[in-house]
């Protein structure tokens, strides 16, 4: 783990330190990645010579950031994608387009909705990417990090998030 993600984790921890906030988180970064990749499942591409989704392709690269940010969080997280991703090809191939994008738009509106009531209602703040936009890409390696450590794993990762913030009580 890079001392730049250990930094970054502790910044963004600091945000979400409700686990009310923590489970809207969850909801909706499902589903604002499903609602990102349903559009762009729509469009077929061969590379190569293998066929694949203008969707595939577009996650490659925040794929890389997650697994040069901590390589563990990365391959959960790729392993979470590919569901996503065969979800998004299994609606598209059974939906109409407008079907589609009326999925894409409630996406939208529940996950953003659940991130706001998560930051507004439970943990009184404002979102950590109003502060830091690059927590937008933190939040899937948070959610991983949390489930690596309810599972038992990643007591180094334990440390930084299961810390008390600075003045509370132990």
């Amino acid at each position: 783990m890079s001392s730049y993600f250990r930094r970054q984790l502790a910044d963004y921890v600091e945000y979400h330190r409700d686990p009310w906030n923590c489970a809207m988180h969850v909801f909706g970064i499902v589903f604002l990645f499903l609602a990102a990749i349903l559009p762009l499942s729509l469009w077929s591409i061969t590379i190569f010579g293998f066929q694949t989704s203008a969707a595939a392709i577009a996650v490659i690269p925040v794929l890389i950031y997650w697994f040069l940010l901590d390589f563990a969080l990365g391959a959960a997280i790729l392993g979470a994608a590919i569901v996503l991703l065969s979800a998004a090809a299994a609606i598209v191939g059974h939906t109409t387009t407008a079907g589609m994008w009326s999925l894409t738009a409630i996406l939208i509106v529940v996950g953003v909705a659940s991130q706001v009531v998560g930051h507004r209602v439970f943990e009184r703040r404002q979102p950590a990417l109003v502060d830091n936009p690059s927590h937008l890409l933190l939040g899937p390696m948070f959610v991983m990090a949390k489930l690596f450590i309810a599972l038992g794993f990643r007591r180094d990762l334990a440390i930084i998030i299961q810390v008390h913030p600075q003045g509370a009580a132990s």
